[in-house]
């Protein structure tokens, strides 16, 4: 069996460092069907002086055919996770694709202590599966 390299994906903005690491789920996949799923562990760190919360999402999901679709919504997981300077928040979600490859990338928008409210970037983040020919260029 191939040893799996995973590769987190970074990006800060603001203070605001967003971590993800995504993996595709094999149990969760019907390559024969074309449903491919990935989950994706995301860990958002302030490593700023203010207190912040995260009131919503948006996500672009694009799969190797160049079809894309937007999720938007309140919070992540059911939760607007409010972080403290040096606090972090970590949760886990999936997506599947009807293609063994794609992206994701997206913004949270914040808000912090004196009700400014910003996005901060989500980085793009490859979504891979072993089905996926690989292409060297």
């Amino acid at each position: 069996m191939p040893i799996e390299h995973k590769k987190h994906y970074n990006a800060t903005t603001r203070q605001i460092r967003v971590s993800v690491l995504p993996t595709y789920l094999d149990d969760k996949s019907a390559p024969e069907d074309q449903h491919f799923f990935w989950a994706y562990e995301v860990t958002i760190e302030n490593l700023g002086s203010e207190t912040v919360q995260l009131l919503s999402r948006h996500w672009k999901i694009t799969d190797a055919r160049g079809e894309t679709q937007e999720v938007r919504g309140a919070g992540v997981i059911g939760e607007q996770p409010t972080l403290e300077p040096g606090d972090s928040f970590s949760y886990t979600s999936g997506t599947p694709l009807a293609t063994p490859s794609g992206i994701m990338q997206g913004t949270y928008q914040m808000e912090n202590e004196r009700g400014e409210r910003y996005d901060i970037i989500i980085p793009a983040f490859s979504l891979d599966s072993p089905y996926q020919p690989v292409r060297l260029h």
